[in-house]
C-alpha cells in the first residue's frame, strides 16, 4: 500500500514538472544584439494576445537631433502598452540605421523614407539590395528647404541658374535630394556653381553672403535656419504642383508639403516637399509582435506628443506616405487594414 501511494505521488509530481516546463517555454533570441524576440505568455492565456515579453533595441540617431529623444519617448509609450522592453541606442542616423537592422545588431530604427527607398534598390548609399528589413509606418515630415534671401529676386529653382548653392554635404541625403531637384527642372550641377556645406556651414555662408541659396532637409522649424532671421529675411522656393507631381511620381518617397509663412516669418507659404521619417523593423519579427508594436505607437499619439513636440505631427492617416511598394510588414499591414487605411 505503501509503495502504491508513492508511485502515485511520484506520478502527480512528474506530470506537475512538466506542465511547469511546458508553462516557461516558447521564448526565441533574435540577432547579435542577443535580445528575446518576444512570444507573449503562455499560449491559451489572454495576456498573449496583446502583450510582448523579451528586450529590444531601437537605433535612432545622435544625441543633440531629434531621432534620439522622440526613439526614447517611443520606447517608453510602446513599453506601456506592448509590455516589451525596447530601449533607444544613439547611433549614426539612416544610413546606419538601416545597416544594424540588416545585421540583427537592433530590431527597430527611425530612417529617412528615401534612405530606406534606396536600401531596398541597392542606390545611391548602398552597393546591393537590402535585405529583412521592413517598415511599420511614416512619422514626421522632413522637409527639403531651399533658402534664399527674402529680396534676392529668385523665385524658383530654375532662377538658381548660374547662383552659389550649398546642395549639402557631398554624398548626403540633403545633397542626392538637391540632385532630384534640378533633375526635376531639366538642370545639373552644370548649371550651377555647387558648394558642399552642412547645415550649419550652409547657414553661416548664406549669412556671410557667400552664397545665393542652400538646400536643407530637416524637420519645421529649423533652428539654423530661424537664427538667420536676427540678420535676414528669407524665404523658400516654391514648387508649383507639376514638378511636385512629377517628382513624387518619380520618387513615391516625397510628399507635397506646405511651410507657413509664420515658421520662419515669410511673406508666404512655402510649397515643396518632405521626406518622412520612418520607423522600420526586421522582417523576421513575427506578425503578431510587429501588430502589437504598431498599434501600441499609433493607438497613443496622443500620449507621444505630449512626450516629444515631434509627435504631435505624427498621423494615422499619413502613415502610409513615402513607405516604398511592397515594403510594410505584414504585422503594420494588418493594423492600418483594420483602420480602413490602404497600404501599399
Amino acid at each position: 500500500m505503501i509503495k502504491k501511494v508513492h508511485f502515485i505521488t511520484l506520478v502527480v509530481l512528474v506530470l506537475f514538472s512538466v506542465s511547469l516546463l511546458a508553462g516557461c517555454g516558447g521564448g526565441g533570441t533574435g540577432g547579435s544584439t542577443g535580445s528575446t524576440q518576444a512570444t507573449g505568455a503562455p499560449a491559451g492565456t489572454e495576456a498573449a494576445a496583446d502583450k510582448i515579453s523579451g528586450d529590444f533595441i531601437m537605433a535612432t540617431g545622435g544625441t543633440s537631433g531629434t531621432y534620439y529623444p522622440l526613439g526614447g519617448a517611443m520606447c517608453q509609450i510602446l513599453k506601456t502598452a506592448t509590455g516589451a522592453n525596447i530601449n533607444a541606442n544613439a547611433t549614426g542616423a539612416s544610413v546606419e540605421n538601416v545597416r544594424l537592422l540588416e545585421k540583427g545588431e537592433a530590431d527597430l530604427a527611425i530612417v529617412q523614407t528615401d534612405i530606406m527607398s534606396y536600401a531596398v534598390s541597392g542606390i545611391n548609399n548602398f552597393e546591393k539590395e537590402v535585405k529583412g528589413v521592413k517598415a511599420i509606418g511614416s512619422l514626421y515630415p522632413e522637409v527639403v528647404h531651399v533658402v534664399v534671401g527674402a529680396d534676392s529676386g529668385i523665385n524658383s529653382i530654375e532662377d538658381l541658374k548660374g547662383k552659389k548653392v550649398s546642395v549639402g554635404a557631398a554624398g548626403s541625403g540633403t545633397e542626392i535630394n538637391a540632385q532630384q531637384f534640378f533633375e526635376a527642372y531639366n538642370m545639373t550641377y552644370k548649371d550651377i556653381d555647387p558648394r558642399y556645406l552642412s547645415f550649419a556651414e550652409s547657414a553661416t555662408a548664406f549669412q556671410d553672403g557667400t552664397i545665393d541659396a542652400f538646400f536643407c532637409v530637416a524637420g519645421t522649424p529649423n533652428a539654423a535656419i530661424v537664427e538667420l532671421k536676427v540678420s535676414r529675411d528669407i524665404k523658400l522656393i516654391s514648387l508649383d504642383k507639376a514638378h511636385q507631381d512629377a517628382l513624387i511620381a518619380k520618387y513615391p518617397f516625397f510628399a507635397a508639403h506646405t511651410v507657413s509663412k509664420d515658421v520662419y516669418g515669410m511673406a508666404e507659404d512655402g510649397q515643396t516637399l518632405a521626406i518622412k521619417a520612418l520607423l522600420i523593423v526586421r522582417e523576421e519579427m513575427s506578425e503578431q509582435d510587429v501588430y502589437l508594436l504598431t498599434k501600441g505607437l499609433y493607438d497613443n499619439l496622443t500620449a507621444l506628443g505630449e512626450a516629444h513636440a515631434k509627435g504631435k505631427e505624427i498621423s494615422m492617416e499619413k502613415a502610409m506616405e513615402g513607405v516604398v511598394p511592397g515594403n510594410l510588414h505584414p504585422g503594420a499591414a494588418k493594423y492600418f487594414q483594420e483602420k480602413g487605411i490602404a497600404t501599399p
